[in-house]
């Protein structure tokens, strides 16, 4: 892979020939009221990095979780799906009984931590188990929370990824 000088004199990783990047970027979120919104995701401590009024029809919030290279968008006019459809939409964390303690401190009602198959497995048999996976596995432990409008969450523990991540 070579690399190519930017404007800031930071070097970039070009590509391989014949190959693209995608970096996933943003996530939109249907909302029914952008200022609560606004207000819930700044609760527990994601970063606003934008907030453009561009008409009365449409303004576009950008937020950040702590730690992730990915955003959220909502506001007026950015989407035609009904509030709160979204989701759920995953969140790694190290560790799931610490960013639970840090969501319930700044007020968010979240779930108990669970483990299971896979948290986001609507038509699986195997129910959510009660409490962190006892083996202590990566991507087997979860916890859930929904923003004012229902668009769902699921934080997922991963202390080890799986090769090649």
């Amino acid at each position: 892979m070579s690399t190519i000088e930017t404007s800031s004199g930071t070097p970039v990783e070009a590509p391989e020939p014949g190959t693209v990047d995608f970096r996933l970027e943003v996530v939109v979120l249907p909302v029914s009221d952008v200022d609560r919104a606004k207000r819930f995701y700044a609760s527990l401590g994601w970063r606003e990095d934008a907030d453009f009024p561009i008409r009365e029809d449409f303004r576009v919030v950008q937020m950040t979780p702590p730690g992730s290279p990915a955003s959220i968008i909502f506001g007026t006019g950015v989407t035609p799906a009904a509030p709160g459809s979204a989701g759920p939409l995953v969140l790694a964390v190290y560790d799931v009984e610490a960013a639970r303690a840090d969501l319930v401190a700044r007020g968010a009602e979240v779930s108990e931590v669970f483990h299971g198959p896979s948290g986001y497995d609507l038509n699986g048999t195997e129910p959510r188990l009660s409490g962190p996976d006892p083996v202590d596995r990566s991507y087997k432990s979860w916890l859930s929370f929904s923003d004012p409008d229902g668009n769902a969450w699921l934080l997922q523990e991963i202390k080890t990824r799986l090769p090649g991540r």
